[in-house]
């Protein structure tokens, strides 16, 4: 067992049947220890610079020349990019084990004194808003501010959502002990949390894995379990989520958001009818794709109905061997390579050297991501590897968010980051160039058809699924609106979401009510899920004009990933002739999901 504490930067590497050693990541590139006089240095200078940024330029952008605004806009992105380095530290030092006490404890310190450092430059983005476009256009005349329009242009999608400077500055405030403090609350409570399966005490995480097991009883015990030890948590998570709820609900009213998702859409730079036009695509095809599939599903397992532990059961005769991580890897890295040698060395990068954390351990955060932490270090990744097939798919999706990281940083910390609409392209891409590869590679019929089905589950969950998950928000923030949702009715806006994207073969236990409580999307990042079904269709697309044969792809495809957050959608797919707003192109990634439903339908 890996044992973090504050001072800790690093663990060992885990033996497990997964092969001979997991990699486990280094944050030494970072910070050498919690209590290292580096990071101690860092704040010092940051403290110092913000408050030294602040006398140089509060109250005087309107009358600074645009050579002064684009000198400004460095010395900003500088100690923002001090502040990012310190809390990428602290949250995946915390993201390694939450639910060591001093690693909690410093988390905390440390977003505090991000947060009182930080309120020293909240003028800045505040004043830029204040200013009238003829204004900003008129300083964008000077060739060095040019480069920064893509930052202006998207800082000013809020200017029209912008409170009062003092207001600005108490809600920046008291977040460390508003919505960061639920969150931290629940990110605890699921890290400490143990579901005992018959004589088994295990994680959140690996109870989880067990709905994937080749054995029945095994699956419904570990969902009985699962249910069980949400349901007697189920008060607190509840609050959290009604809190959180009207704390938005609050937030949204001042600052005049049309509706609870519309925040979401404006980071994302996309509009409130694009979203839309998406979610309703995917809804309607919910007959074609998710009700057609588990149809065959349960024809296959042999059962008339499914309950919702059979939804991610292997199929018959799928042993779903354990694959070595040094497969794992070998496998993702050639498929990358095959489409692009740039890709592949950038990617290998991760596991040449200590950038990876992938055993699954008492305390780490679970499911997976990839941090970016900042562009002058490098990202890194968090898996809960346990071998299986998915467990790879999930490597080719993190390092593909990992690549891209490392392709944009150059556009500099505060324009590298691409909204979440885009953030999900090389992953999905990664995952699909994966899957192809295995899918040539395999000459056993039988073993493609089952390999075929499991993408297809995989492209609901992250099509289908994800798109209910944003319904689910819609109709519970919605309610809230109008009081306090007790437990029993988030349950019944849940089961009926589901019910409607899985369809009429599945009956659901009355324990799978409570099965919203674990989503840590709906506490971290409200409305970010449609996110997944936006990248999914969007990379759905994008394949297939790769398919087709479209001339210079592969380089078109880096230029895009490349550009960080400097374009948005739009100019991003028009080289491949694609256009999110045209209802044909989500129809076009929908189609990528039903052909391959047709082909099994074709098998059976």
């Amino acid at each position: 067992m890996r044992h973090h504490s504050a001072n800790t930067a690093s663990g060992p590497a885990h033996t497990s049947s997964t092969g001979p050693a997991l990699p486990a990541w280094d944050l030494t590139d970072l910070y050498p220890g919690a209590e290292s006089s580096e990071l101690e240095a860092d704040f010092t200078a940051a403290d110092a610079g913000s408050r030294k940024f602040e006398a140089a330029y509060a109250g005087k952008l309107e009358k600074i020349s645009g050579h002064g605004l684009a000198k400004a806009i460095a010395e900003y992105e500088a100690i923002e990019e001090i502040l990012g380095r310190i809390m990428s530290y602290g949250s995946l030092l915390f993201a390694g084990d939450s639910t060591d006490p001093k690693i909690g404890k410093f988390y905390q310190n440390a977003s505090e004194r991000v947060t009182a450092i930080s309120s020293h430059l909240i003028f800045f983005t505040l004043e830029l808003n204040r200013l009238e476009d003829a204004a900003i256009e008129a300083k964008l005349a000077d060739p060095d501010l040019a480069r920064w329009r893509p930052w202006l242009r998207d800082l000013r999608v809020f200017r029209s959502h912008q409170l009062a400077d003092e207001l600005e500055k108490l809600l920046h405030e008291k977040e460390v002990t508003g919505r960061s403090a639920w969150c931290r609350l629940f990110d605890e409570t699921i890290a400490g949390m143990r579901v005992h399966i018959g004589t088994e005490e295990l994680t959140v995480s690996a109870a989880l894995n067990k709905l994937s097991d080749s054995d029945r009883a095994v699956r419904e015990a570990a969902g009985k379990a699962i249910g069980k030890a949400f349901n007697d948590n189920l008060r607190l998570f509840s609050l959290v989520t009604n809190t959180l709820a009207k704390d938005k609900e609050i937030i949204d009213t001042w600052r005049h958001y049309p509706t609870p998702g519309s925040y979401r859409n404006r980071s994302n730079m996309v509009e409130d009818e694009v979203v839309d036009a998406l979610v309703s695509a995917v809804r309607a095809d919910y007959p074609r794709l998710s009700h057609r599939y588990y149809k065959m599903k349960a024809k296959w397992l042999g059962l008339d109905r499914l309950q919702h532990w059979d939804r991610n059961a292997p199929l018959p005769d799928d042993a779903d061997r354990i694959i070595p991580w040094d497969e794992a890897k070998q496998r993702v890295l050639s498929a990358y390579g095959a489409f692009s040698p740039e890709l592949a060395a950038v990617g290998k990068q991760f596991f040449d050297k200590p950038w990876i954390d992938a055993a699954p351990t008492p305390g780490k955060s679970g499911g997976a991501f990839a941090h970016p932490t900042v562009p002058s270090v490098h990202p890194y990744l968090l898996l809960n590897y346990h071998g299986r097939t998915r467990d790879v798919m999930t490597l080719a999706h993190e390092l593909g968010h990992g690549v891209h990281q490392v392709l944009a940083g150059p556009q500099g910390y505060l324009q590298s980051g691409t909204p979440l609409t885009l953030a999900e392209t090389a992953s999905v891409f990664g995952e699909m160039l994966t899957f192809r590869a295995l899918l040539d590679a395999e000459t056993d019929p039988r073993r493609k058809q089952i390999m075929l089905a499991s993408k297809v589950e995989d492209m609901l969950n992250t099509v289908v699924r994800q798109t209910a998950f944003y319904t689910f928000e819609q109709r519970l923030h919605d309610e809230r609106r109008n009081g306090e949702v007790l437990p029993e009715r988030i349950g019944e806006i849940w089961l009926g979401v589901q019910t409607e994207s899985l369809g009429p073969v599945f009956e659901f236990t009355p324990e799978y009510s409570v099965y919203w409580s674990y989503i840590p999307h709906f506490v971290h990042s409200p409305f970010y899920v449609y996110a997944y079904a936006f990248g999914d269709c969007l990379v759905n697309a994008l394949y297939s004009v790769f398919q087709d044969g479209h001339p210079g792809f592969q380089q078109k495809y880096l230029d895009m990933l490349k550009a960080g957050g400097v374009k948005r959608h739009k100019e991003l797919l028009a080289p491949f002739g694609l256009n999110a707003a045209d209802p044909a192109f989500w129809t076009r990634g929908l189609n990528i999901i039903s052909g391959f439903i047709d082909e099994l339908e074709a098998t059976t």
